[in-house]
């Protein structure tokens, strides 16, 4: 009986240097793609897409007749992330960079590439900073990516007033800006915090050409009104009638909590401190029980 052969590996560096030469490369290429809204031209292969990658696999379908088929547009994808997308099916590596790691993850998700997904999460992991946390937050929301959400909500809880400053705070969704709205352990006054919260709302008001309010009415119940000072709430119920943002029964709940020396126990958040919070006189009566 015939004894069953042997597999010998070669130099897998050569290999990938190879096909790396392919990349985007017009010759022995059969498939055109128009990427971003440059509308780039990038050119591959539909066999080494389809045996790589389902989601082309679909795309692509099978070639019909000679001759290059027509481009496929792809105008939701950046080129260079279409294109690391690329490194990645050829060569099974990829160089990724901070400025367009979240970029690729999102097309890792989009198009099913687990194995280039978990690589861009460890990437974005060891890079996160300041300026791209809540952009980062904001692909973990949308993408249902739970352990990155939960790491970028402990980064702002460490860094929040730094994060609130942020271009990407004011782009979050609704949905993303709920955790940390929530959080107890954010470094950040609740002063602050309502400051930064109008300034996101006006934004979204803006972008959406909806009333300010309307906007922030799915997060604005996590504000603690409670915790301000008489000053800062009369302060921001004047301001709430010239450009009105939180609703009154929510500013009346935080009288309410003055005018009878006692913290709502019942309803808890409203009056529970977060880590960044400032001391007031007031403090020392919300954590007794409303009668």
């Amino acid at each position: 009986m015939e004894t069953p052969g042997l597999v010998v590996q070669g130099e897998a560096a050569s290999f990938s240097t190879a096909l790396r030469s392919l990349l985007n490369n017009p010759q022995y290429s059969d498939v055109c793609f128009v990427v971003g809204q440059e509308r780039q031209e990038v050119f591959a292969h539909r066999c080494l897409l389809a045996c790589r990658c389902n989601f082309f696999r679909g795309l692509l379908g099978p070639k019909l007749g000679p001759g290059m088929p027509s481009p496929v547009v792809l105008s939701t994808v950046p080129a260079e992330a279409f294109l690391a997308v690329l490194e990645f099916l050829y060569t099974n590596s990829v160089r990724l960079h901070r400025h367009s790691v979240l970029e690729v993850l999102t097309a890792a998700v989009e198009y099913g590439l687990e194995e280039l997904r978990e690589l861009c999460l460890e990437f974005v992991v060891k890079v996160m900073d300041v300026e791209m946390v809540c952009e980062a937050l904001q692909v973990a929301v949308t993408f249902g990516l739970g352990a990155l959400q939960e790491r970028c909500v402990a980064f702002i809880e460490a860094h929040s007033r730094e994060a609130l400053r942020t271009r990407g705070f004011l782009e979050l969704s609704a949905p993303a800006l709920l955790p940390l709205l929530r959080s107890d352990r954010l470094c950040v006054d609740e002063a602050e915090l309502v400051l930064a919260a109008r300034s996101w709302a006006r934004v979204g008001a803006a972008v959406l050409e909806r009333p300010v309010a309307e906007v922030a009415a799915p997060v604005v119940r996590e504000l603690r009104l409670a915790l301000l000072a008489p000053a800062e709430l009369s302060a921001l119920e004047e301001q709430n009638q010239r450009e009105p943002l939180i609703p009154v029964e929510q500013i009346v709940e935080a009288w309410k909590c003055h005018a009878l020396r006692r913290g709502d126990a019942s309803r808890g958040a409203p009056c529970r401190r977060r880590r960044g919070t400032l001391p007031r006189e007031h403090h020392g009566f919300l954590d007794l029980p409303l009668k």
